[in-house]
């Protein structure tokens, strides 16, 4: 199977920017040229690789062409940067995808990418830290902070720490629907807020409580800094991050409706097994990052 550079660099671009026009525009060709470079691919491989919906979707096989094509851009991005390559200089950007749950992403990895070198650019893929492993095992992102110990095929795991979460509401919210403290009756009339539907941390705390599946009345705020709002607000109780509350619990804003109740989520940093000195650079400053924000080890 004999694939070229450029029709595997025309599928990443026409799966990351969802069109063949957008993918032509990034890659300075027309689109007929993309369709031309897509058309050479499939012929290539023997199957067909991306459906032409809207935005344009890969196949199963697509995928597995999809993580070749990521791999070897960002190898030659590599290489092209410690040659000084003059058709792709040092200073031409490498782009690495990334899943972040939006917690990590809301207090510590920021500051972390920002110690990452100049050239690296990040497409960061906001997902709960429970289904990141999904878009490493598709190809659609190189590297994921994830609660997943076991390696996606392909790619090697390091633990981080991780980020503790505990029941908190504001007192008032407290005093009203825990007058008698963390009680199941409580737990289970009480307003709760969530992040998403993928979200399992608050029915965590519930399921330790009560013993048994409930399903209280509920908010649900997809936005990390939204949701710890709507709990400051007093819309209900929620599994919030000591990162986020150390300020609230300092002043009493906000209090653990539970006592001293907490959760551990541990993280870890799963990337592709891949000699990148750029995807290292990210992995470092994860890393370093990570033993000072989590400190849960």
């Amino acid at each position: 199977m004999d694939l070229q550079l450029d029709q595997l660099r025309a599928l990443d671009a026409v799966l990351t920017e969802g069109t063949f026009e957008a993918a032509a525009r990034r890659l300075s060709v027309t689109p007929s040229a993309i369709s031309q470079r897509i058309k050479a691919l499939e012929d290539a491989a023997g199957r067909i690789l991306l459906q032409r919906s809207k935005p344009v979707r890969a196949t199963e096989s697509g995928l597995a062409v999809l993580r070749l094509a990521r791999q070897v851009a960002l190898l030659a991005g590599d290489t092209a940067r410690e040659l000084g390559d003059a058709d792709r200089p040092a200073d031409r950007p490498i782009r690495i995808p990334i899943a972040v749950n939006a917690d990590s992403l809301e207090s510590w990895v920021m500051p972390a990418l920002a110690r990452v070198p100049a050239g690296i650019f990040f497409d960061l893929h906001r997902e709960d830290e429970e289904h990141t492993t999904r878009l490493l095992r598709d190809g659609t992102v190189m590297a994921a902070i994830t609660a997943t110990a076991t390696p996606v095929r392909g790619c090697k795991v390091d633990p981080l720490g991780a980020m503790r979460y505990r029941p908190m509401a504001t007192p008032d919210f407290a005093g009203t629907w825990f007058p008698n403290g963390p009680t199941p009756a409580a737990y289970t009339s009480a307003p709760v807020v969530h992040f998403d539907r993928k979200d399992d941390l608050q029915f965590r705390q519930l399921r330790r409580r009560v013993r048994r599946d409930v399903d209280p009345p509920s908010h649900y705020v997809p936005s990390s800094n939204g949701f710890a709002e709507a709990v400051r607000l007093g819309l209900g109780w929620g599994m919030l991050p000591d990162l986020q509350t150390g300020t609230d619990r300092a002043a009493g804003t906000l209090v653990n409706v539970d006592g001293d109740s907490a959760i551990d989520v541990p993280l870890y940093w799963q990337q592709w097994k891949l000699h990148s000195p750029a995807l290292s650079a990210v992995a470092t400053a994860i890393a370093d990052a990570a033993a000072t924000a989590l400190s849960i080890r």
